[in-house]
């Protein structure tokens, strides 16, 4: 046994030497090339980037993929170099020091404590872009209600000015007709593409702009969750040719999204789902192609 531990040691120790030397070959010749092509490959680096993460909810890296990064961090440590080992008695051996106790507890309540108990009156806004096949950036502004997560795409536009934004959140409060009165928030991060005359139309009817704090998409997550919907089950398998082909694709997941499609948050009914429905079981399941025959939906026939 003790044969075959060396032999395993000695296999991972070489392997890591080898995994080690490809990088410093790597690192060598990044120190021949020249900025441009240095900056080229950064931008590819991070399209790549965001597009797994885009499609992989949680990385699996394994052993070899993280000794590297644990080799650097050492050099990046800013306490190593005052002498401390950071861990969880160290932290807590510098509070005590310093008299600081535990973190109070909350006075008021969490945001998402706030988020479930305001559902019902709180809108939540963002954009979309989409590039076209002839490399042209459409944006997409939509409005989900929380507590049904009915989604409303208010537009599509290449230029996403002030006062474009402010005309569609009219319109939007026109559709809600009455139910207007009933939002009180509305959830949105801080793009410049929100202007203060988008702002004040909702102040207008009662609605009060609630802002995320700066890098923080969880804090509008509803929101996130219906872009990476929308990007899973739709953009990303469709070539979009401009804004006519994009907002013909959008109103019809929509309709999807809206009438049909189930969601856990709603006991897997859509958000427009009718809690007096009566479904026949004893009835055929009809099959009916949509959003430009991509997605089947299934239904009880009539």
């Amino acid at each position: 046994m003790a044969s075959d531990l060396a032999f395993y040691a000695q296999r991972s120790f070489l392997r890591l030497l080898y995994l080690l030397m490809i990088r410093l070959f790597g690192w060598l010749t990044l120190l021949t090339r020249g900025d441009t092509s240095k900056e080229v490959e950064i931008l590819v680096l991070r399209h790549e980037v965001a597009v797994l993460r885009r499609q992989v909810a949680r990385p699996r890296p394994d052993w070899a993929d993280r000794a590297l990064p644990a080799a650097l961090a050492r050099l990046l440590g800013e306490l190593l170099g005052l002498g401390h080992r950071v861990g969880e008695g160290t932290i807590r051996r510098i509070l005590a020091a310093a008299g600081l106790g535990p973190a109070p507890r909350r006075a008021s309540p969490t945001w998402r404590q706030f988020l479930t108990s305001q559902a019902a009156g709180i809108l939540a806004c963002d954009f979309v872009h989409v590039d076209t096949v002839f490399l042209k950036r459409l944006y997409v502004l939509f409005v989900m209600e929380i507590q049904t997560r009915r989604v409303h795409i208010l537009g599509v536009t290449s230029s996403p000015t002030g006062a474009w934004t402010a005309q569609q959140a009219r319109n939007l409060l026109m559709d809600l007709g009455e139910r207007a009165s009933s939002f009180r928030f509305l959830i949105r991060d801080r793009d410049g593409k929100f202007s203060r005359s988008f702002d004040e139309v909702f102040a207008a009817s009662g609605v009060r702009i609630i802002k995320t704090p700066a890098r923080s998409p969880r804090a509008n997550a509803f929101a996130e969750r219906f872009v990476g919907t929308l990007r899973r089950e739709c953009l990303d398998h469709r070539l979009i040719y401009g804004e006519r082909h994009l907002r013909t694709v959008l109103a019809e997941y929509e309709r999807h999204f809206n009438d049909h499609r189930p969601h856990q948050g709603r006991s897997l009914r859509p958000p427009l789902h009718d809690p007096n429905e009566v479904i026949d079981m004893t009835a055929g399941i009809h099959r009916r192609s949509t959003v430009t025959e991509l997605i089947s939906e299934y239904r009880r026939a009539a």
